[in-house]
């Protein structure tokens, strides 16, 4: 049986307010309040393959936008004995600046992303202010170069991409947003990423202030509790600083830096 190690990789933080953080937050009566913000991509990896999750934003439009890089995604990777342009596959979960912003780091990787997903941002629509705030022209211009060099994989509703690693398209968030399920010891690992940005999401029914169609945000909403109703499922938040304290398992011998920005979510002996 198919069972991978996944790693959370913390590589940028700020702080927001719920009132920026959540659709229409007036709506529920409560006052304000700060929330930690932090940003992840996502390593799965076996002794036979290594599929890296997102891959971060640039620093430079991070630094325009107010995040603080904690660490170079690159330069995290290397920390972990994987160098970035030897990669096989990278798996896109959407096309925001905060998931895209580093693929030239990747020259050989595989670019896996959703068919409507690639489509809509490759699309008409892609520069209306209200979709084109949360990205970067120059990005997803990269994104239809890497599809123009033949290494772009469509994928459409649910995609075995390897043993035990199925991809799934949810609509909400944006178009085509990815969630990947993960076999790992003991059940299965649920990278949710903005499909559920905070765990309040889930459990307070509360949908992220960036929605492409909220119906589909919500539709994507119980499809994670579906998905992580029988035990042994673990569900990995895209944003949510608990993800630091609901996996509290950690890898040794990292470089200085590193050692407290990587989560094991599983790994070998079971979920973490």
């Amino acid at each position: 049986m198919t069972a991978y190690e996944v790693l959370a990789v913390r590589y940028g933080t700020r702080i927001a307010r719920k009132s920026e953080s959540y659709l229409n937050f007036h709506v529920y009566g409560e006052p304000d309040a700060t929330m930690p913000v932090d940003y992840f991509f996502w390593v799965v990896r076996d002794e036979r393959r290594t599929v890296v999750v997102d891959c971060g934003f640039g620093a430079e439009p991070g630094r325009r936008r107010g995040r603080e890089q904690l660490i170079d995604p690159a330069d995290a990777l290397r920390g972990l004995g994987i160098e970035p342009e030897t990669v096989d596959q990278l798996v896109i979960s959407h096309a925001h600046y905060d998931h895209i912003g580093n693929l030239h780091r990747f020259p050989a990787a595989e670019v896996i992303i959703a068919r409507r997903e690639f489509e809509f941002w490759t699309g008409p629509y892609a520069g209306r202010v209200q979709f084109a705030h949360a990205t970067e022209a120059d990005e997803l211009e990269l994104l239809a170069k890497v599809a123009a060099e033949g290494r772009l994989r469509l994928v459409e509703g649910s995609h075995d991409l390897a043993p035990g690693l199925e991809l799934v398209v949810v609509g909400g968030h944006t178009p085509g947003q990815l969630v990947a399920q993960v076999a790992v010891d003991g059940g299965a690992a649920i990278l949710a990423a903005d499909a559920l940005h905070f765990y309040e999401e889930l459990e307070r029914d509360r949908p992220f202030f960036v929605v492409a169609d909220l119906l589909e945000m919500y539709r994507g909403l119980d499809l994670l509790r579906e998905m992580t109703a029988d035990p042994g499922r673990l569900l990995v938040a895209g944003h949510d600083a608990q993800v630091n304290s609901r996996f509290p398992d950690r890898l040794t011998g990292l470089p200085s830096g590193l050692d407290d920005l990587v989560v094991r979510v599983a790994g070998p002996g079971g979920p973490g």
